[in-house]
Order: C-alpha cells, then sequence, then structure tokens
C-alpha cells in the first residue's frame, strides 16, 4: 500500500501560503545543515568591507528568496507527481542557504532585502508558468537558473577573497549545492535553454542584484 499523501488542490494553496510565509518572514525557517560558517574563523572587517560583504549577501539572500518562490510555483502546476517531488524537495534543500544567508547577514549587522515580496511574487508566477508549459520546460528553468546563481557566487566569492572566511564558506557550499541541482535538473529531462533566452535571464538578474544590494 503506497505510504505517500495526496494533497488537494485547497491543502496545496495553503502549503504554498505556509511556504511564502516562512521565506519571506525573518527567523522563521531552520536549516536541516549547520551554517559551514560556525567553524570558520571571526575576520576583522572594517565599515566598508563590512557593508559591502553585507550586500552581497543580501543578494544572495534575496536568489534565494527567488529560489523558493521558483521551486513551489513549479511544484503547483507539474504535470507529473515525480516532477512535483522533486520541485519540492530542491525548495526544501534551498531553505539551508535561505537561514545560512539570513544568519551572515544578521551577524553583519544588517538587514535581508525589503524587496523580497516583489521578487518572490515574480519568481513564483514564473515558476508557474514554467510548470504549466510543461515539466520538461519547468526543469529547463531551473538548470539556467542555477546556471547564474553559479555565475554570481563565484563572482562573489573573488570580491570577497580570503576576507571573511566565514561568509566564503557560505557562499562555496552554496555553490556546490547549486551546480548538483542544476545537473540534476538536466539529467531529469530538463530543456537545455539557448543563449538568448539565457541572456534575457541575466538581464533580469543584473536587475535583482543591483537593487537588493542596498534596499
Amino acid at each position: 500500500m503506497s505510504s505517500q499523501r495526496h494533497y488537494t488542490p485547497i491543502d496545496r494553496l495553503l502549503l504554498q501560503a505556509d511556504a511564502a510565509m516562512r521565506t519571506l518572514i525573518p527567523n522563521s525557517s531552520h536549516a536541516s545543515r549547520p551554517s559551514p560558517a560556525l567553524v570558520e574563523p571571526k575576520s576583522t572587517l572594517d565599515d566598508q568591507q563590512t557593508q559591502h560583504i553585507a550586500g552581497l549577501m543580501r543578494i544572495n539572500h534575496t536568489g534565494e528568496v527567488c529560489a523558493q518562490a521558483l521551486y513551489q510555483g513549479q511544484a503547483l502546476t507539474a504535470k507529473l507527481p515525480e516532477i512535483r517531488e522533486q520541485m519540492e524537495q530542491a525548495a526544501a534543500e534551498e531553505i539551508d542557504h535561505l537561514v545560512w544567508c539570513e544568519q551572515r547577514i544578521q551577524e553583519l549587522g544588517s538587514h535581508t532585502s525589503r524587496l523580497n515580496p516583489l521578487f518572490y511574487g515574480l519568481s513564483f508566477a514564473i515558476g508557474a508558468t514554467a510548470g504549466a508549459i510543461s515539466d520538461k520546460v519547468s526543469l529547463g528553468f531551473v538548470a539556467a537558473t542555477e546556471d547564474q546563481v553559479c555565475k554570481h557566487l563565484d563572482d562573489h566569492l573573488e570580491q570577497i577573497a580570503d576576507s571573511d572566511p566565514k561568509s566564503q564558506a557560505v557562499l562555496k557550499q552554496m555553490r556546490i549545492d547549486e551546480e548538483e541541482h542544476a545537473n540534476i535538473a538536466l539529467d531529469a529531462g530538463g530543456y537545455r535553454f539557448p543563449a538568448p533566452i539565457k541572456f534575457g535571464m541575466s538581464l533580469m538578474a543584473k536587475v535583482m542584484t543591483s537593487s537588493t544590494y542596498r534596499i
């Protein structure tokens, strides 16, 4: 007998609302893994360095907010149960990144982006639309998005260098996980987006990064 639980449409909407609240309300999510920053030494940063790194971590936190919304939207409209489960599992794994970034931002004496509700709504709509088109497109969008995230993480790691081992440790583990998510999505049959679409996605990402660095 199958132990899998079946949810009604209303159940799924309530779960989506709960996921949104836990994503957007500070300190309401809990990581399944301890932050990689815990084992790293505390560094001495001047005010300018602290402000800059906090801005970078704020960008990454908003990126994880977008990832949560994207996966939740895709799970809502996914055609196949196994694809829906994969999206929900990916969202659960991304919660670790969300919490780690939030913790590091607080340690740096700063705040998460006030634009997060806006970006959550936009990302949810994009994810739901991709899922409604087809699971292949939905998985392809995951892979393309994670590719963009990896590029941002590489850039941030270069900027941080060795000045902040705690933030660096968080971003390095995030980089490993995001690349794995991209590969899993492609292996599951995700569509490989052409260069023009990826370029458009990169422009959208620039809007997010430039606005959330300070706000």
